[in-house]
């Protein structure tokens, strides 16, 4: 549900809040007030175009922020998209600035994309564009098949995996009628490619061992180096290391130490760090046996692993990639070898995909066919109740060329609005006001079948009157009992229907024109219905007239109820 949406300085809109309810939510004004601003609006922050001069004269940017309440199936939708509520929220936000916008999902900044995904889960507009979409057969097609439920999604998710199967059959035997030369070639090149991943007698897990034998035995170079030059400096095998020095003044010391006390004291010490320098060179040597390692391995390793690395950046990441690489290139050159067995085995198989995909296909086409002589009666129906007197409503079943992801199933509606006339595509038949008439017929239809939880409609009164506008207004009742819907009018008959009714309405101050939306009370209401019936004057008459207008939806409701 669309719990409210904010607009900020949009054409006459200095700033503006509104908060809708459930059920049916009317929005009404003088021609010229600012309606096609406040639905412009709502199109901007689902990622309309836009151009600067919607900016208000003056201001930096725009913002136009739409809250909503997701429901249940809505919120997996969102989820597979990545977006969760907040508090229970989702908000849309779209920031205009002159030439860029910056989209928002719940203070996040997001691509235009996905704010488009986002919108097209959550609302659905149905205006002049909208009701032009009806023409196209796509979208016919699509109004069918949500018409037939879960059997129709069941039966189409097969025809899609057996398509995709037969598609996928078909480009592999395409693929496979190479001509002799392009086959001598690829057989080259693919017994080039076995030959040498073979020879490299590849082992899985070599390479991981390998490296950490290659990282020790580098690390042991390094340290083996320092320990020699350590060793050298303090016991090796030159002469002026420490192990001779310390000799040296221990031979001078106990000459001095003959003469004095202190000096013999000294020459103890040194005595004692000649030990302790001895022992530290015995262990030394000792860890420099315990480093030692041959070239000839060190160079091996390193080759070896050269190798490898030579055949990750060809064939895989890992070894295991890598032979799987090569196995299915064995199999492929197998194929190619025995070449007219390997093309006999292709025609086989595609056959029995196209064979599994008619069957599929059919059994979509059949069931389509069932459910749509249930719309047609459905539709016929409600186009009768909203003063089609003599209308005839058809559903009629083509077979394309070939087969689709959607099976193979040309489907069109056709109409005849006038006794006596032939059933003809809607296209060639019907005005724009006809058309949103059937829309709404439509959606009437589909009204407890429609995912998308909050609808807008706008134009949905062009050209109409009377009886028939007493029927559209009924018809937009029975919609807003399952869904949440916003609709802009200029009849009486449809306002008085709104569970929520909301004026827009252009004010001037100060020499400033603007332009707001309020929502209205019980008798702000009738005011506002004596003001469409009545025009300039508004009687008490008319007044009356309101009230018993609206005092006669609140009677049917109850008994709907019941």
């Amino acid at each position: 549900m669309l719990q409210s949406l904010h607009v900020k300085n949009l054409a006459l809109i200095d700033e503006s809040e509104v908060e809708f309810g459930p059920g049916l939510n009317i929005l009404t004004g003088e021609t010229g007030a600012g309606k096609s601003i406040l639905l412009g609006s709502v199109n901007l922050a689902l990622g309309g175009r836009y151009s600067k001069d919607i900016l208000r004269k003056g201001a930096q940017y725009g913002l136009v922020e739409l809250t909503f309440l997701p429901e249940e199936r809505e919120l997996t939708k969102l989820a597979a998209l990545d977006i969760y509520p907040e508090e229970g929220a989702v908000v849309l936000t779209r920031r205009l600035m002159d030439g860029r916008s910056t989209c928002r999902i719940n203070g996040e900044t997001v691509t235009m994309s996905l704010l488009k995904q986002a919108a097209g889960i959550l609302i659905d507009i149905h205006g002049q564009h909208e009701h032009q979409s009806l023409l196209y057969k796509k979208n016919q097609l699509q109004i069918l098949d949500a018409f037939g439920g879960k059997k129709i999604q069941e039966l189409s998710a097969d025809v899609k995996t057996a398509y995709k199967t037969y598609r996928d059959s078909k480009k592999e035997w395409e693929r496979a009628n190479l001509d002799e030369g392009e086959r001598a070639k690829e057989v080259s090149f693919l017994e080039f490619e076995i030959q040498e991943i073979r020879a490299a007698e590849l082992i899985p897990g070599e390479d991981e061992r390998l490296e950490a034998d290659y990282k020790r035995m580098n690390s042991a170079r390094n340290i083996l180096e320092n320990a020699s030059e350590a060793y050298e400096c303090t016991g090796g095998m030159s002469g002026d290391n420490a192990s001779d020095m310390i000799s040296r003044a221990i031979r001078c010391m106990i000459d001095a130490s003959r003469y004095d006390d202190k000096a013999a004291e000294l020459s103890e010490q040194l005595v004692e760090l000649d030990g302790l320098l001895n022992d530290f060179n015995r262990e030394l040597a000792e860890y420099q046996s315990s480093l030692e390692f041959s070239d000839e391995e060190y160079h091996e390793t390193e080759e070896r692993l050269d190798t490898i690395n030579h055949m990750k950046t060809r064939y895989g990441n890992t070894i295991p990639e890598i032979l799987a690489y090569c196995e299915e290139k064995e199999e492929r050159l197998q194929k190619l070898q025995d070449y007219d067995s390997y093309l006999a085995q292709l025609q086989k198989e595609l056959k029995q995909r196209r064979q599994e995909l008619e069957a599929a296909a059919e059994q979509l086409s059949s069931e389509r066919k069932a459910q749509a002589l249930q719309l047609e009666k459905a539709i016929e129906t409600e186009l009768k109740d909203l003063n089609f007197a003599e209308v005839q409503f058809q559903i009629h079943f083509d077979k394309l060329a070939d087969y689709t992801a959607e099976g193979v199933d040309d489907v069109e509606f056709l109409i005849s609005m006038n006794p006596g006339q032939p059933v003809k595509p809607l296209a060639e038949v019907a005005s724009g006001g006809e058309l949103s008439r059937t829309m709404l017929a439509i959606k009437t239809v589909m009204a407890d079948r429609d995912e998308i939880e909050t609808l807008i409609f706008d134009e949905i009164d062009v050209g109409i009157s009377g009886r028939t506008a007493q029927k559209v207004s009924e018809k937009m009742a029975v919609i807003g009992r399952n869904h949440q819907v916003i609709c802009i009018t200029h009849l009486a008959q449809i306002a008085a229907q709104a569970d929520q009714h909301y004026l827009i309405e252009k004010t001037v101050d100060g020499g400033v024109t603007r332009t707001e939306i309020r929502k209205l009370s019980e008798e702000e209401s009738i005011d506002e219905l004596a003001r469409i019936l009545g025009g300039a004057e508004i009687t008490e008459t008319v007044r009356m007239s309101a009230r018993e207008m609206k005092s006669m939806v609140k009677s049917n409701t109850v008994k709907n109820k019941k």
